[in-house]
């Protein structure tokens, strides 16, 4: 079982920076892919970025590469998601989760691949 609480979201005006964290449990984290979706409202949750255990190979949204930097440090047990020039339309719920790995350059894209997630977290971005 692993448990996953985000902190960092807020209230930001456009253009500015955010900083996600997902802390999770357990003694095991380097064996979980990791990734960060978000749920507007009226909107289905949608993938933001996605990491492989070891955090060598990363993924993205079209909606946010070039802005937004997913990484994790495995002796802290968490995730990170590095959101900058954030837009309007990147106000979201957004959430983390994870899914053991069937292998060290595995990541995952699909929310349904994923079995552990957090409650999330508010970013809210002011035009």
């Amino acid at each position: 079982q692993v448990q996953l609480v985000e902190s960092g979201g807020g209230l930001v005006q456009a253009g500015g920076s955010l900083r996600l964290s997902c802390a999770a449990s357990g003694r095991t984290f380097n064996w979980y892919a990791m990734g960060w979706f978000r749920r507007a409202p009226g909107k289905e949750r949608g993938f933001v970025a996605a990491i492989s255990t070891s955090g060598g190979i990363t993924s993205y949204s079209d909606s946010v590469r070039g802005r937004f930097t997913i990484s994790r440090d495995n002796a802290k047990n968490t995730v990170y998601l590095q959101m900058n020039s954030l837009k309007p339309e990147d106000s979201a719920v957004y959430y983390c989760a994870a899914v053991r790995s069937s292998g060290s350059s595995y990541y995952y894209t699909d929310p349904v691949s994923y079995v552990y997630w957090g409650q999330g977290t508010q970013v809210t971005v002011s035009s």
